[in-house]
């Protein structure tokens, strides 16, 4: 018998209305407050580093709240609670932005400046928040009930996200950096208003995707461990929950990858500014990188299909770990300058397939593995070791803030990957007992005596 169509169309299509208009304004303030910042505070990674520091410890010390809100709370109000938050808190930092734009300072030498960059902070604290909230939500509780636990539908619904998430981080980003390099006050206040206008079509969508999915009306009861009321006791027992849980080698594998420069965020654009690049230039090397990022979710869905995820993320890491050792070489040979960069933003496109590919392939696995009613908690605390490393790259180029020295943060984020790569390998090992298959082709069986014997034969007669 053949199984019913579900989710329907228009359930997905409303989804996808909300997740695309959540990650839209999520991309779009992303990339432009620090695009805003850099030039607010041009010629120094600190500001940039500083901001979004505190934007990732955000996580790293509310990772145990947010999971315990996830596990135990009504779908709906998480939801509703995440898209106010968002909105409210990019809304509010667009008219500081614009309001230090037009103040004229250009360093941190003045107390109201900092103060300044401190309520920055703070209003990203609560972006990022409201953001971890909304993505665990939809795309590790929600997406995995509306697909009814069918593997199919299940990366189906992945990869069309990932698409949407992709495709939000090649257009939005782009689109403020076209506008900024035209006029920064007026990007931000484009920013502003594309927060403001769609907070209510983003609720709707989302809302009519509760309403008609029965499942996600319905809680799981919460497992004792998850029960305990006291914060201290519930961070550690979600920590050795997360260690202890089979998904936990693929999950940390892929959290390590936070731990890069290497990205066209805040770091590297700024790094890239202060090389000479523009605005415009800078958004279409990160076109040319995202676009490479969206065949992943064409790649790795079928990868999945034919050989699994396990040995799909083996692959994917694999690729992503020789493009960007090759990368960050290219900073440290004795080339002209000009040569060093053309290698390390060629090595840091082309890694990018690996990464998302990779990514595709853990997220597979880790919601195939976790219970129903830990997903929230298990998610949370993903979350936070990825704020983590992410906070360690950013604490790298608050380090080495120079521009000369982003060398160093780069090969911190090259010997991440490769031990990413070294642990799910392990992993691997773990679950087939091999890495790789060997191909047919190159397998020498040794022949028994009787096709030894018919060999033998066959050239006598």
């Amino acid at each position: 018998m053949t199984p019913p169509d579900y989710p329907s169309h228009p359930v997905r299509n409303k989804l996808y209305i909300s997740h695309f208009l959540s990650t839209w304004n999520s991309r779009l303030f992303e990339f432009g407050a620090v695009l805003f910042i850099s030039t607010i505070f041009p010629g120094t990674l600190f500001p940039a580093s500083i901001y979004a520091l505190t934007r990732s410890a955000s996580v790293v010390v509310f990772s145990t709240a947010i999971g315990h809100l996830i596990d135990r709370s009504e779908r709906i109000f998480l939801i509703r609670l995440s898209i106010i938050g968002q909105r409210a808190a990019t809304a509010a930092s667009c008219i500081f932005l614009w309001l230090l734009l037009h103040s004229g300072y250009t360093s941190l030498e003045t107390w109201s400046a900092k103060l300044a960059l401190a309520l920055l902070s703070l209003l990203a604290c609560i972006e990022k928040l409201s953001s971890v909230l909304n993505t665990i939500s939809v795309e590790r509780d929600w997406v995995v009930v509306i697909s009814q636990n069918n593997t199919d539908d299940l990366r189906e619904l992945n990869s069309q996200m990932r698409r949407i998430d992709l495709f939000c981080k090649l257009v939005a980003p782009f689109s403020i950096a076209l506008v900024a390099g035209y006029s920064t006050s007026i990007a931000i206040l484009v920013t502003f208003g594309m927060t403001a206008s769609s907070v209510f079509v983003e609720y709707y969508a989302i809302a009519r995707v509760y309403s008609q999915v029965d499942g996600l009306q319905s809680r799981p009861i919460p497992s004792p461990a998850t029960q305990s009321t006291n914060s201290t006791h519930q961070t550690f027992r979600s920590c050795i929950s997360y260690i202890q849980h089979p998904a936990f080698l693929p999950s940390f594998s892929l959290s390590l990858l936070y731990l890069t420069v290497l990205t066209f965020g805040g770091q590297m654009v700024t790094y890239l500014l202060s090389l000479g690049f523009t605005s415009t230039s800078i958004g279409l090397l990160r076109t040319i990188s995202t676009v490479l990022e969206l065949s992943s979710t064409w790649l790795a869905p079928k990868a999945m299909h034919k050989i699994g995820a396990i040995r799909c993320g083996i692959w994917f890491l694999n690729w992503q770990i020789v493009w960007i050792v090759l990368a960050v070489l290219m900073l440290w040979v004795d080339v002209p300058q000009r040569y060093a960069v053309v290698g390390l933003l060629a090595g840091t496109i082309a890694s990018r397939v690996g990464l998302w590919g990779f990514d595709l392939s853990a997220q597979v696995i880790v919601q195939e593995a976790v219970e129903s009613d830990q997903r929230g908690s298990f998610s949370a605390m993903e979350a936070s070791v990825q704020n983590t490393f992410e906070l360690l790259s950013f604490a790298s180029t608050a380090i080495f803030a120079r521009p000369n020295q982003f060398k160093i943060p780069a090969a911190v984020s090259a010997a991440a990957v490769v031990l990413a790569g070294l642990i799910y390998a392990f992993f691997v090992r773990q679950q087939r007992g091999h890495l790789f298959h060997a191909s047919k082709c190159m397998q020498r069986k040794r022949p028994t005596w009787q096709q030894v014997a018919q060999d033998e034969n066959v050239e006598l007669n």
